[in-house]
């Protein structure tokens, strides 16, 4: 039954990002908001189709010990594509308000990056292993955990200031990410049911690409009536 239940959920989520970010790159009619979102949508879906696809498999087939080292590289894959979504949300905000400077601001959102991204990669992670070291999922989940509070802090306050209704919601969707998330990090492997979380922070994942969705379908029809 899990089998059944997570493939057919997993098949659903990747179409459907996929779907969202491919469209929005197509009929966004240059607008770098929708452009950025796009090829947002489409690097999370195809990163997460890493580690998903393979235990998709494992679960139809052999069972996930046979898929240790498979799965482990697909969760290194999925964890430097997810920084690079938020890397491209970040694009996406200032492309929308129409920020303009900040280098520090620009300067600490790429160092943080870049930071996530070099922990990810060392050895210590032990991807493959079939007991990887709690520590380092600790360790490489900081910098992403401040660059996830700053990117909600960024839209909360200048959907706020502005009144942008579209987009009224969207820090919440990466707190909502962050707070099923962080558990998984912290206790799966020691109580497994904490993996649950996941379900509903991929849905956070879909409503925020549903958001740049909802707004670029809302001007489009806009501009038809102009």
């Amino acid at each position: 039954m899990q089998a059944i239940f997570e493939t057919l959920f997993d098949l659903v989520y990747l179409s459907t990002v996929l779907v969202l970010g491919i469209t929005m790159i197509r009929e966004g009619r240059g607008e770098r908001q929708y452009l950025l979102y796009g090829i947002m949508a489409v690097t999370l879906g195809c990163g997460d189709a890493f580690h998903l696809v393979p235990r998709a498999a494992a679960l139809c087939t052999g069972g996930l010990a046979a898929y240790t080292a498979v799965l482990g590289i697909g969760k290194m894959i999925t964890s430097i594509t997810m920084t690079v979504f938020y890397l491209l949300l970040y694009g996406v905000w200032r492309a929308r308000y129409r920020i303009s400077g900040k280098r520090m601001l620009t300067a600490a959102v790429f160092g943080l990056a870049v930071v996530r991204i070099v922990l990810c990669l060392l050895p210590n992670n032990a991807w493959t292993s079939a007991a990887p070291p709690l520590s380092w999922g600790i360790y490489r989940n900081i910098p992403f955990a401040l660059l996830g509070l700053l990117i909600v802090i960024l839209f909360f306050r200048s959907a706020k200031e502005t009144g942008d209704r579209p987009f009224r919601l969207l820090w919440l969707t990466v707190v909502l990410s962050f707070a099923c998330y962080i558990p998984v990090v912290l206790f799966s492997e020691t109580v497994p049911a904490v993996g649950a979380l996941m379900i509903p922070k991929t849905c956070a994942y879909v409503w925020t690409d549903a958001i740049g969705y909802r707004a670029m379908k809302a001007e489009l029809r806009n501009s038809l009536h102009e």
